[in-house]
């Protein structure tokens, strides 16, 4: 059988087909955001990551308000909460995935051993009788938190991973697929509980796929979240390992799902989704969590935008060149901008920290979307004001475009 032709996009039409799939080519909704369109959301990236880190916002409820503006936060806290929609756990990382995609990830939860990291593996193979306590515990009582089990914090803190025991078997629990999260706490700790008590039974009931036949429709989900891919591309949305993803990726094209593509300027081959969006134009205005699925892989970023982008968290302060928590702006189908943001929630603030422009970009255009995106932001955040700090080289111009334009958000 002769290979298939090779199609080749240029680099601009691959950018517009990523944001397409993403989501991000749509125009926002006028009306009032509602679970429909919440879940338009969630099935078209099939990844929501969950993060911790809360120094503008949960990092989960950012997707949305990119992609659809400011919906109410606690819409998407009832959405969450159905487990009819969505449930928890390890894809790219931890994170929000609808529940059809349960079955395609019971071979990571039945082969935990092989995929879980350190302290979880440990605890199952050296205290295998605590971990069944643990287990029994909370099929007795019921919910259960891993400050209900708190024990004294080991004796190296410093590390989010430096676990107590008790949390550590939850996670193993949860890891292997025994326990799944009913909830989240006010403080955004998770809530453990039984996952026959809490997936809805026609997920429970619904045969486990072979390995090869679920990592083959994680791809084929990857693919439809990414529009136009490399092979590493397609492995990494859900983490998932060379030999079983090439397998499918080649699976997928001899049954013509995906169709082999080269892109100008990529150096690598990648793969389309016969059914992408080609648009001709993309008016996006949006800012984007370090965590959504359009930019977690950095070299995708750069291969797509010619944005470098590095997440500075755990860099020493005095060494950030960006920022703490920094926000790519997309502009058009451009990245045209970054912004270090932070809610002063006492002070009623959101603080542009550090704003820089990428070269070329028009900045007084820039920092004008830039300014209504960020009023959209703070209303969304519940926010009085916007005050922008000097540092950065758009600082000024972002300035003067919030003093001077009239608080339009929309």
């Amino acid at each position: 059988m002769a290979a298939p032709a090779v199609d080749r996009l240029p680099a601009a039409l691959a950018r517009r087909i990523a944001l397409a799939a993403q989501g991000l080519a749509d125009p926002r909704p006028t009306g009032v955001v509602d679970s429909r369109q919440l879940r338009r959301v969630t099935d078209r990236v099939a990844v929501v990551q969950i993060d911790s880190v809360n120094v503008l916002s949960r990092s989960h409820y950012l997707p949305a308000f990119s992609r659809l503006g400011a919906y109410r936060r606690p819409v998407l806290d009832a959405f969450t909460a159905r487990r009819s929609e969505v449930f928890e756990y390890w894809a790219h990382e931890a994170s929000y995935l609808p529940v059809r995609l349960h079955p395609c990830l019971r071979w990571r939860m039945a082969a935990a051993e092989e995929h879980a990291w350190g302290s979880m593996v440990r605890i199952q193979r050296e205290r295998p009788g605590y971990v069944a306590e643990v287990l029994d515990r909370v099929r007795e009582t019921g919910p259960t938190k891993a400050s209900d089990l708190a024990e004294p914090r080991p004796d190296r803190p410093g590390t989010m991973w430096n676990w107590h025991a008790g949390k550590v078997a939850l996670e193993w629990l949860f890891y292997t697929g025994v326990l799944t999260a009913r909830a989240r706490t006010t403080s955004f700790e998770r809530v453990y509980d039984l996952t026959e008590r809490v997936l809805p039974a026609a997920v429970l009931q619904t045969p486990t796929p072979e390995p090869a036949d679920a990592v083959r429709e994680l791809v084929r989900t990857a693919a439809r979240a990414l529009g136009v891919a490399t092979e590493r591309d397609l492995r990494d949305y859900f983490r998932l390992r060379p030999g079983p993803a090439r397998a499918a990726i080649a699976e997928l094209a001899d049954a013509g799902e995906l169709l082999p593509v080269e892109v100008t300027g990529w150096g690598a081959p990648a793969w389309l989704d016969p059914a992408a969006r080609r648009p001709r134009w993309v008016r996006a205005r949006a800012l984007l969590s370090p965590f959504d699925s359009l930019v977690w892989e950095r070299p995708r970023v750069e291969r797509l935008f010619g944005f470098r982008y590095r997440l500075e968290i755990y860099t020493p302060a005095a060494q950030r060149v960006h920022g703490y928590y920094v926000l790519p702006f997309l502009l058009g189908d451009r990245l045209v901008a970054r912004v270090d943001l932070k809610s002063d929630r006492q002070a009623g603030v959101l603080r542009a920290q550090a704003t820089h422009a990428e070269d070329g970009v028009d900045r007084a255009e820039v920092a004008e979307a830039l300014a209504a995106e960020l009023r959209l932001m703070a209303g969304w955040l519940e926010l009085d004001d916007v005050a922008v700090a000097e540092r950065g080289d758009l600082a000024a111009d972002l300035t003067r475009a919030l003093t001077a334009s009239p608080a339009d958000v929309a």
